[in-house]
Protein backbone atom coordinates (compact mmCIF):
# COMPACT_ATOMS: atom_id res chain seq x y z
CA UNK A 1 0.00 0.00 0.00
CA UNK A 2 2.94 2.16 0.60
CA UNK A 3 4.28 1.83 -3.10
CA UNK A 4 0.38 3.27 -4.08
CA UNK A 5 1.34 6.26 -2.05
CA UNK A 6 4.25 6.72 -3.47
CA UNK A 7 6.90 5.14 -1.73
CA UNK A 8 9.82 3.69 -3.10
CA UNK A 9 10.76 -0.28 -2.57
CA UNK A 10 13.26 0.75 0.37
CA UNK A 11 11.04 2.75 2.14
CA UNK A 12 7.72 0.52 1.38
CA UNK A 13 10.11 -2.48 2.60
CA UNK A 14 11.82 -1.08 6.00
CA UNK A 15 10.37 -1.88 8.41
CA UNK A 16 9.88 -5.39 6.93
CA UNK A 17 13.43 -6.19 6.32
CA UNK A 18 14.60 -4.72 10.40
CA UNK A 19 11.92 -6.76 11.63
CA UNK A 20 13.87 -9.78 9.07
CA UNK A 21 16.54 -8.67 10.07
CA UNK A 22 16.36 -8.78 13.67
CA UNK A 23 14.61 -12.30 13.30
CA UNK A 24 17.59 -13.72 11.33
CA UNK A 25 20.47 -13.09 14.32
CA UNK A 26 18.42 -13.29 17.01
CA UNK A 27 18.71 -16.77 17.49
CA UNK A 28 23.10 -16.36 17.28
CA UNK A 29 22.94 -13.48 19.92
CA UNK A 30 20.57 -15.64 21.97
CA UNK A 31 23.12 -18.66 22.23
CA UNK A 32 25.95 -16.25 22.27
CA UNK A 33 24.52 -14.50 25.68
CA UNK A 34 24.81 -18.15 27.94
CA UNK A 35 27.99 -19.54 26.30
CA UNK A 36 30.43 -20.01 28.88
CA UNK A 37 28.28 -19.69 31.65
CA UNK A 38 25.07 -21.54 31.33
CA UNK A 39 26.48 -24.34 28.73
CA UNK A 40 30.10 -25.44 27.75
CA UNK A 41 30.24 -24.88 23.74
CA UNK A 42 31.59 -28.33 22.43
CA UNK A 43 35.00 -26.95 21.50
CA UNK A 44 35.64 -25.42 24.89
CA UNK A 45 34.62 -28.50 26.27
CA UNK A 46 37.57 -30.01 24.15
CA UNK A 47 39.95 -27.39 25.04
CA UNK A 48 39.03 -27.70 28.78
CA UNK A 49 39.58 -31.85 29.11
CA UNK A 50 42.83 -31.23 26.53
CA UNK A 51 44.58 -29.55 29.23
CA UNK A 52 43.88 -25.75 27.84
CA UNK A 53 43.58 -23.24 30.11
CA UNK A 54 39.62 -22.40 30.44
CA UNK A 55 39.72 -18.76 30.00
CA UNK A 56 41.96 -19.15 26.82
CA UNK A 57 39.19 -21.67 25.31
CA UNK A 58 36.38 -18.84 26.32
CA UNK A 59 38.15 -16.58 24.35
CA UNK A 60 38.55 -19.02 21.50
CA UNK A 61 35.18 -19.66 21.73
CA UNK A 62 34.02 -15.89 22.17
CA UNK A 63 36.36 -15.44 18.45
CA UNK A 64 34.36 -18.15 16.71
CA UNK A 65 30.94 -16.93 18.19
CA UNK A 66 31.35 -13.40 16.86
CA UNK A 67 32.85 -14.79 13.37
CA UNK A 68 29.18 -16.58 13.47
CA UNK A 69 27.42 -13.34 14.21
CA UNK A 70 29.62 -11.30 11.60
CA UNK A 71 28.90 -14.13 8.94
CA UNK A 72 24.84 -14.49 9.95
CA UNK A 73 25.03 -10.88 9.78
CA UNK A 74 26.17 -10.05 6.60
CA UNK A 75 24.54 -13.04 4.39
CA UNK A 76 21.52 -12.03 6.03
CA UNK A 77 21.86 -8.42 5.29
CA UNK A 78 23.27 -9.34 1.54
CA UNK A 79 19.83 -11.80 1.03
CA UNK A 80 17.06 -9.25 2.20
CA UNK A 81 19.10 -6.75 -0.38
CA UNK A 82 18.78 -8.83 -2.85
CA UNK A 83 15.01 -9.82 -2.29
CA UNK A 84 13.67 -6.38 -2.44
CA UNK A 85 15.57 -6.15 -5.61
CA UNK A 86 14.08 -9.14 -6.76
CA UNK A 87 10.34 -7.89 -5.79
CA UNK A 88 10.69 -4.61 -7.15
CA UNK A 89 11.11 -3.15 -10.73
CA UNK A 90 13.48 -0.16 -11.87
CA UNK A 91 9.89 1.54 -11.31
CA UNK A 92 9.32 0.65 -8.04
CA UNK A 93 6.41 -1.30 -8.58
CA UNK A 94 5.88 -5.14 -7.42
CA UNK A 95 6.97 -7.68 -9.85
CA UNK A 96 3.55 -9.02 -11.08
CA UNK A 97 5.01 -12.56 -11.24
CA UNK A 98 5.84 -13.45 -7.67
CA UNK A 99 2.37 -11.44 -6.72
Amino acid sequence: TMVSLGASAAQATESCLRSAYRASILPTISSMTGMGLVFLPGMMTGQIIGGSSPLLAIKYQIAIMLTILGSVSLSSFIILRLERGMLFDEYHLPVADLM
